[in-house]
């Protein structure tokens, strides 16, 4: 099975193509660049460097969201063109879902977190145990307050990761919550991770169209958010 798969959910753009679970090329850039500057060159290059095109390959992935409304929109976007022009299925996979897959080698609680401001992180919680993943949290909006409590007196090592990672990390230790902040090469999300979690889905038959692929916000952009609040509309009603 050969996937593209996409990630631009946060501050990093890369992309990945595989092969039954092989890693053919990937491509990977935290420069500051818009992600609508540089996923597609990117694409472009991995195609060319693996002497594919859209249509040899027989899924297209994309990180689906929680994450950056603007970049879980690009990647979206992006993944609905290329799927639709050469008549391909797509998998939405979750960004956390995705990421925890980074340190699925490191036993104890993997604790998936990405900045959602306000002292909130998009959140998931896994545990790693020889290789393998089980989720014990859904993806979720939560406020590292309540993460920190929700935490304490678990004593399963806990490793931190994500764009967030950092953040929390020290966040948690402040607060007497013992933990560990990923290696540096795997505390981003990356597209690899993102294809390796589509193989799995697929081969489960989690597939949709390109026109059924939609993103996963978690709760409004921030507009919409202000726009409520001015309207007196509590933040718990829509988090």
């Amino acid at each position: 099975m050969r996937i593209l798969a996409l990630e631009t959910a946060a501050k990093a753009v890369s992309a990945a193509v595989t092969e039954d679970g092989k890693v053919l090329s990937s491509a990977f850039q935290d420069t500051g660049l818009t992600h609508s500057r540089t996923l597609m060159p990117l694409v472009e290059l991995l195609l060319c460097n693996t002497d594919m095109t859209a249509a040899d390959l027989d899924v297209i992935a994309v990180s689906a969201g929680p994450g950056s409304f603007t970049g879980v929109r690009i990647g979206v976007s992006a993944a609905k063109g290329l799927a639709w022009a050469a008549d391909k299925p797509c998998t939405a996979v979750s960004t956390l879902a995705a990421l925890a897959r980074n340190v699925a080698f490191m036993d104890g609680l993997v604790v998936c977190a990405m900045d959602a401001r306000r002292q909130q992180v998009y959140n998931a919680l896994f545990e790693a145990k020889d290789g393998a993943l089980t989720r014990l949290t859904e993806d979720r909006a939560i406020a590292l307050a309540d993460l920190a409590e929700e935490l304490r007196g678990d004593p399963r090592p806990k490793t931190v990761l994500g764009d967030g990672g950092r953040m929390s990390y020290e966040f948690l230790m402040a607060a007497g919550i013992s933990c560990r902040l990923a290696p540096a090469h795997l505390v981003k999300e990356n597209a690899v991770s993102v294809a390796l979690e589509a193989e799995e889905l697929a081969k489960n038959g989690v597939l949709v169209s390109a026109q059924e692929l939609a993103p996963v916000y978690l709760r409004p952009p921030q507009a919409e958010r202000l726009r409520r609040e001015k309207a007196g509309v509590s933040p718990l009603t829509y988090k």
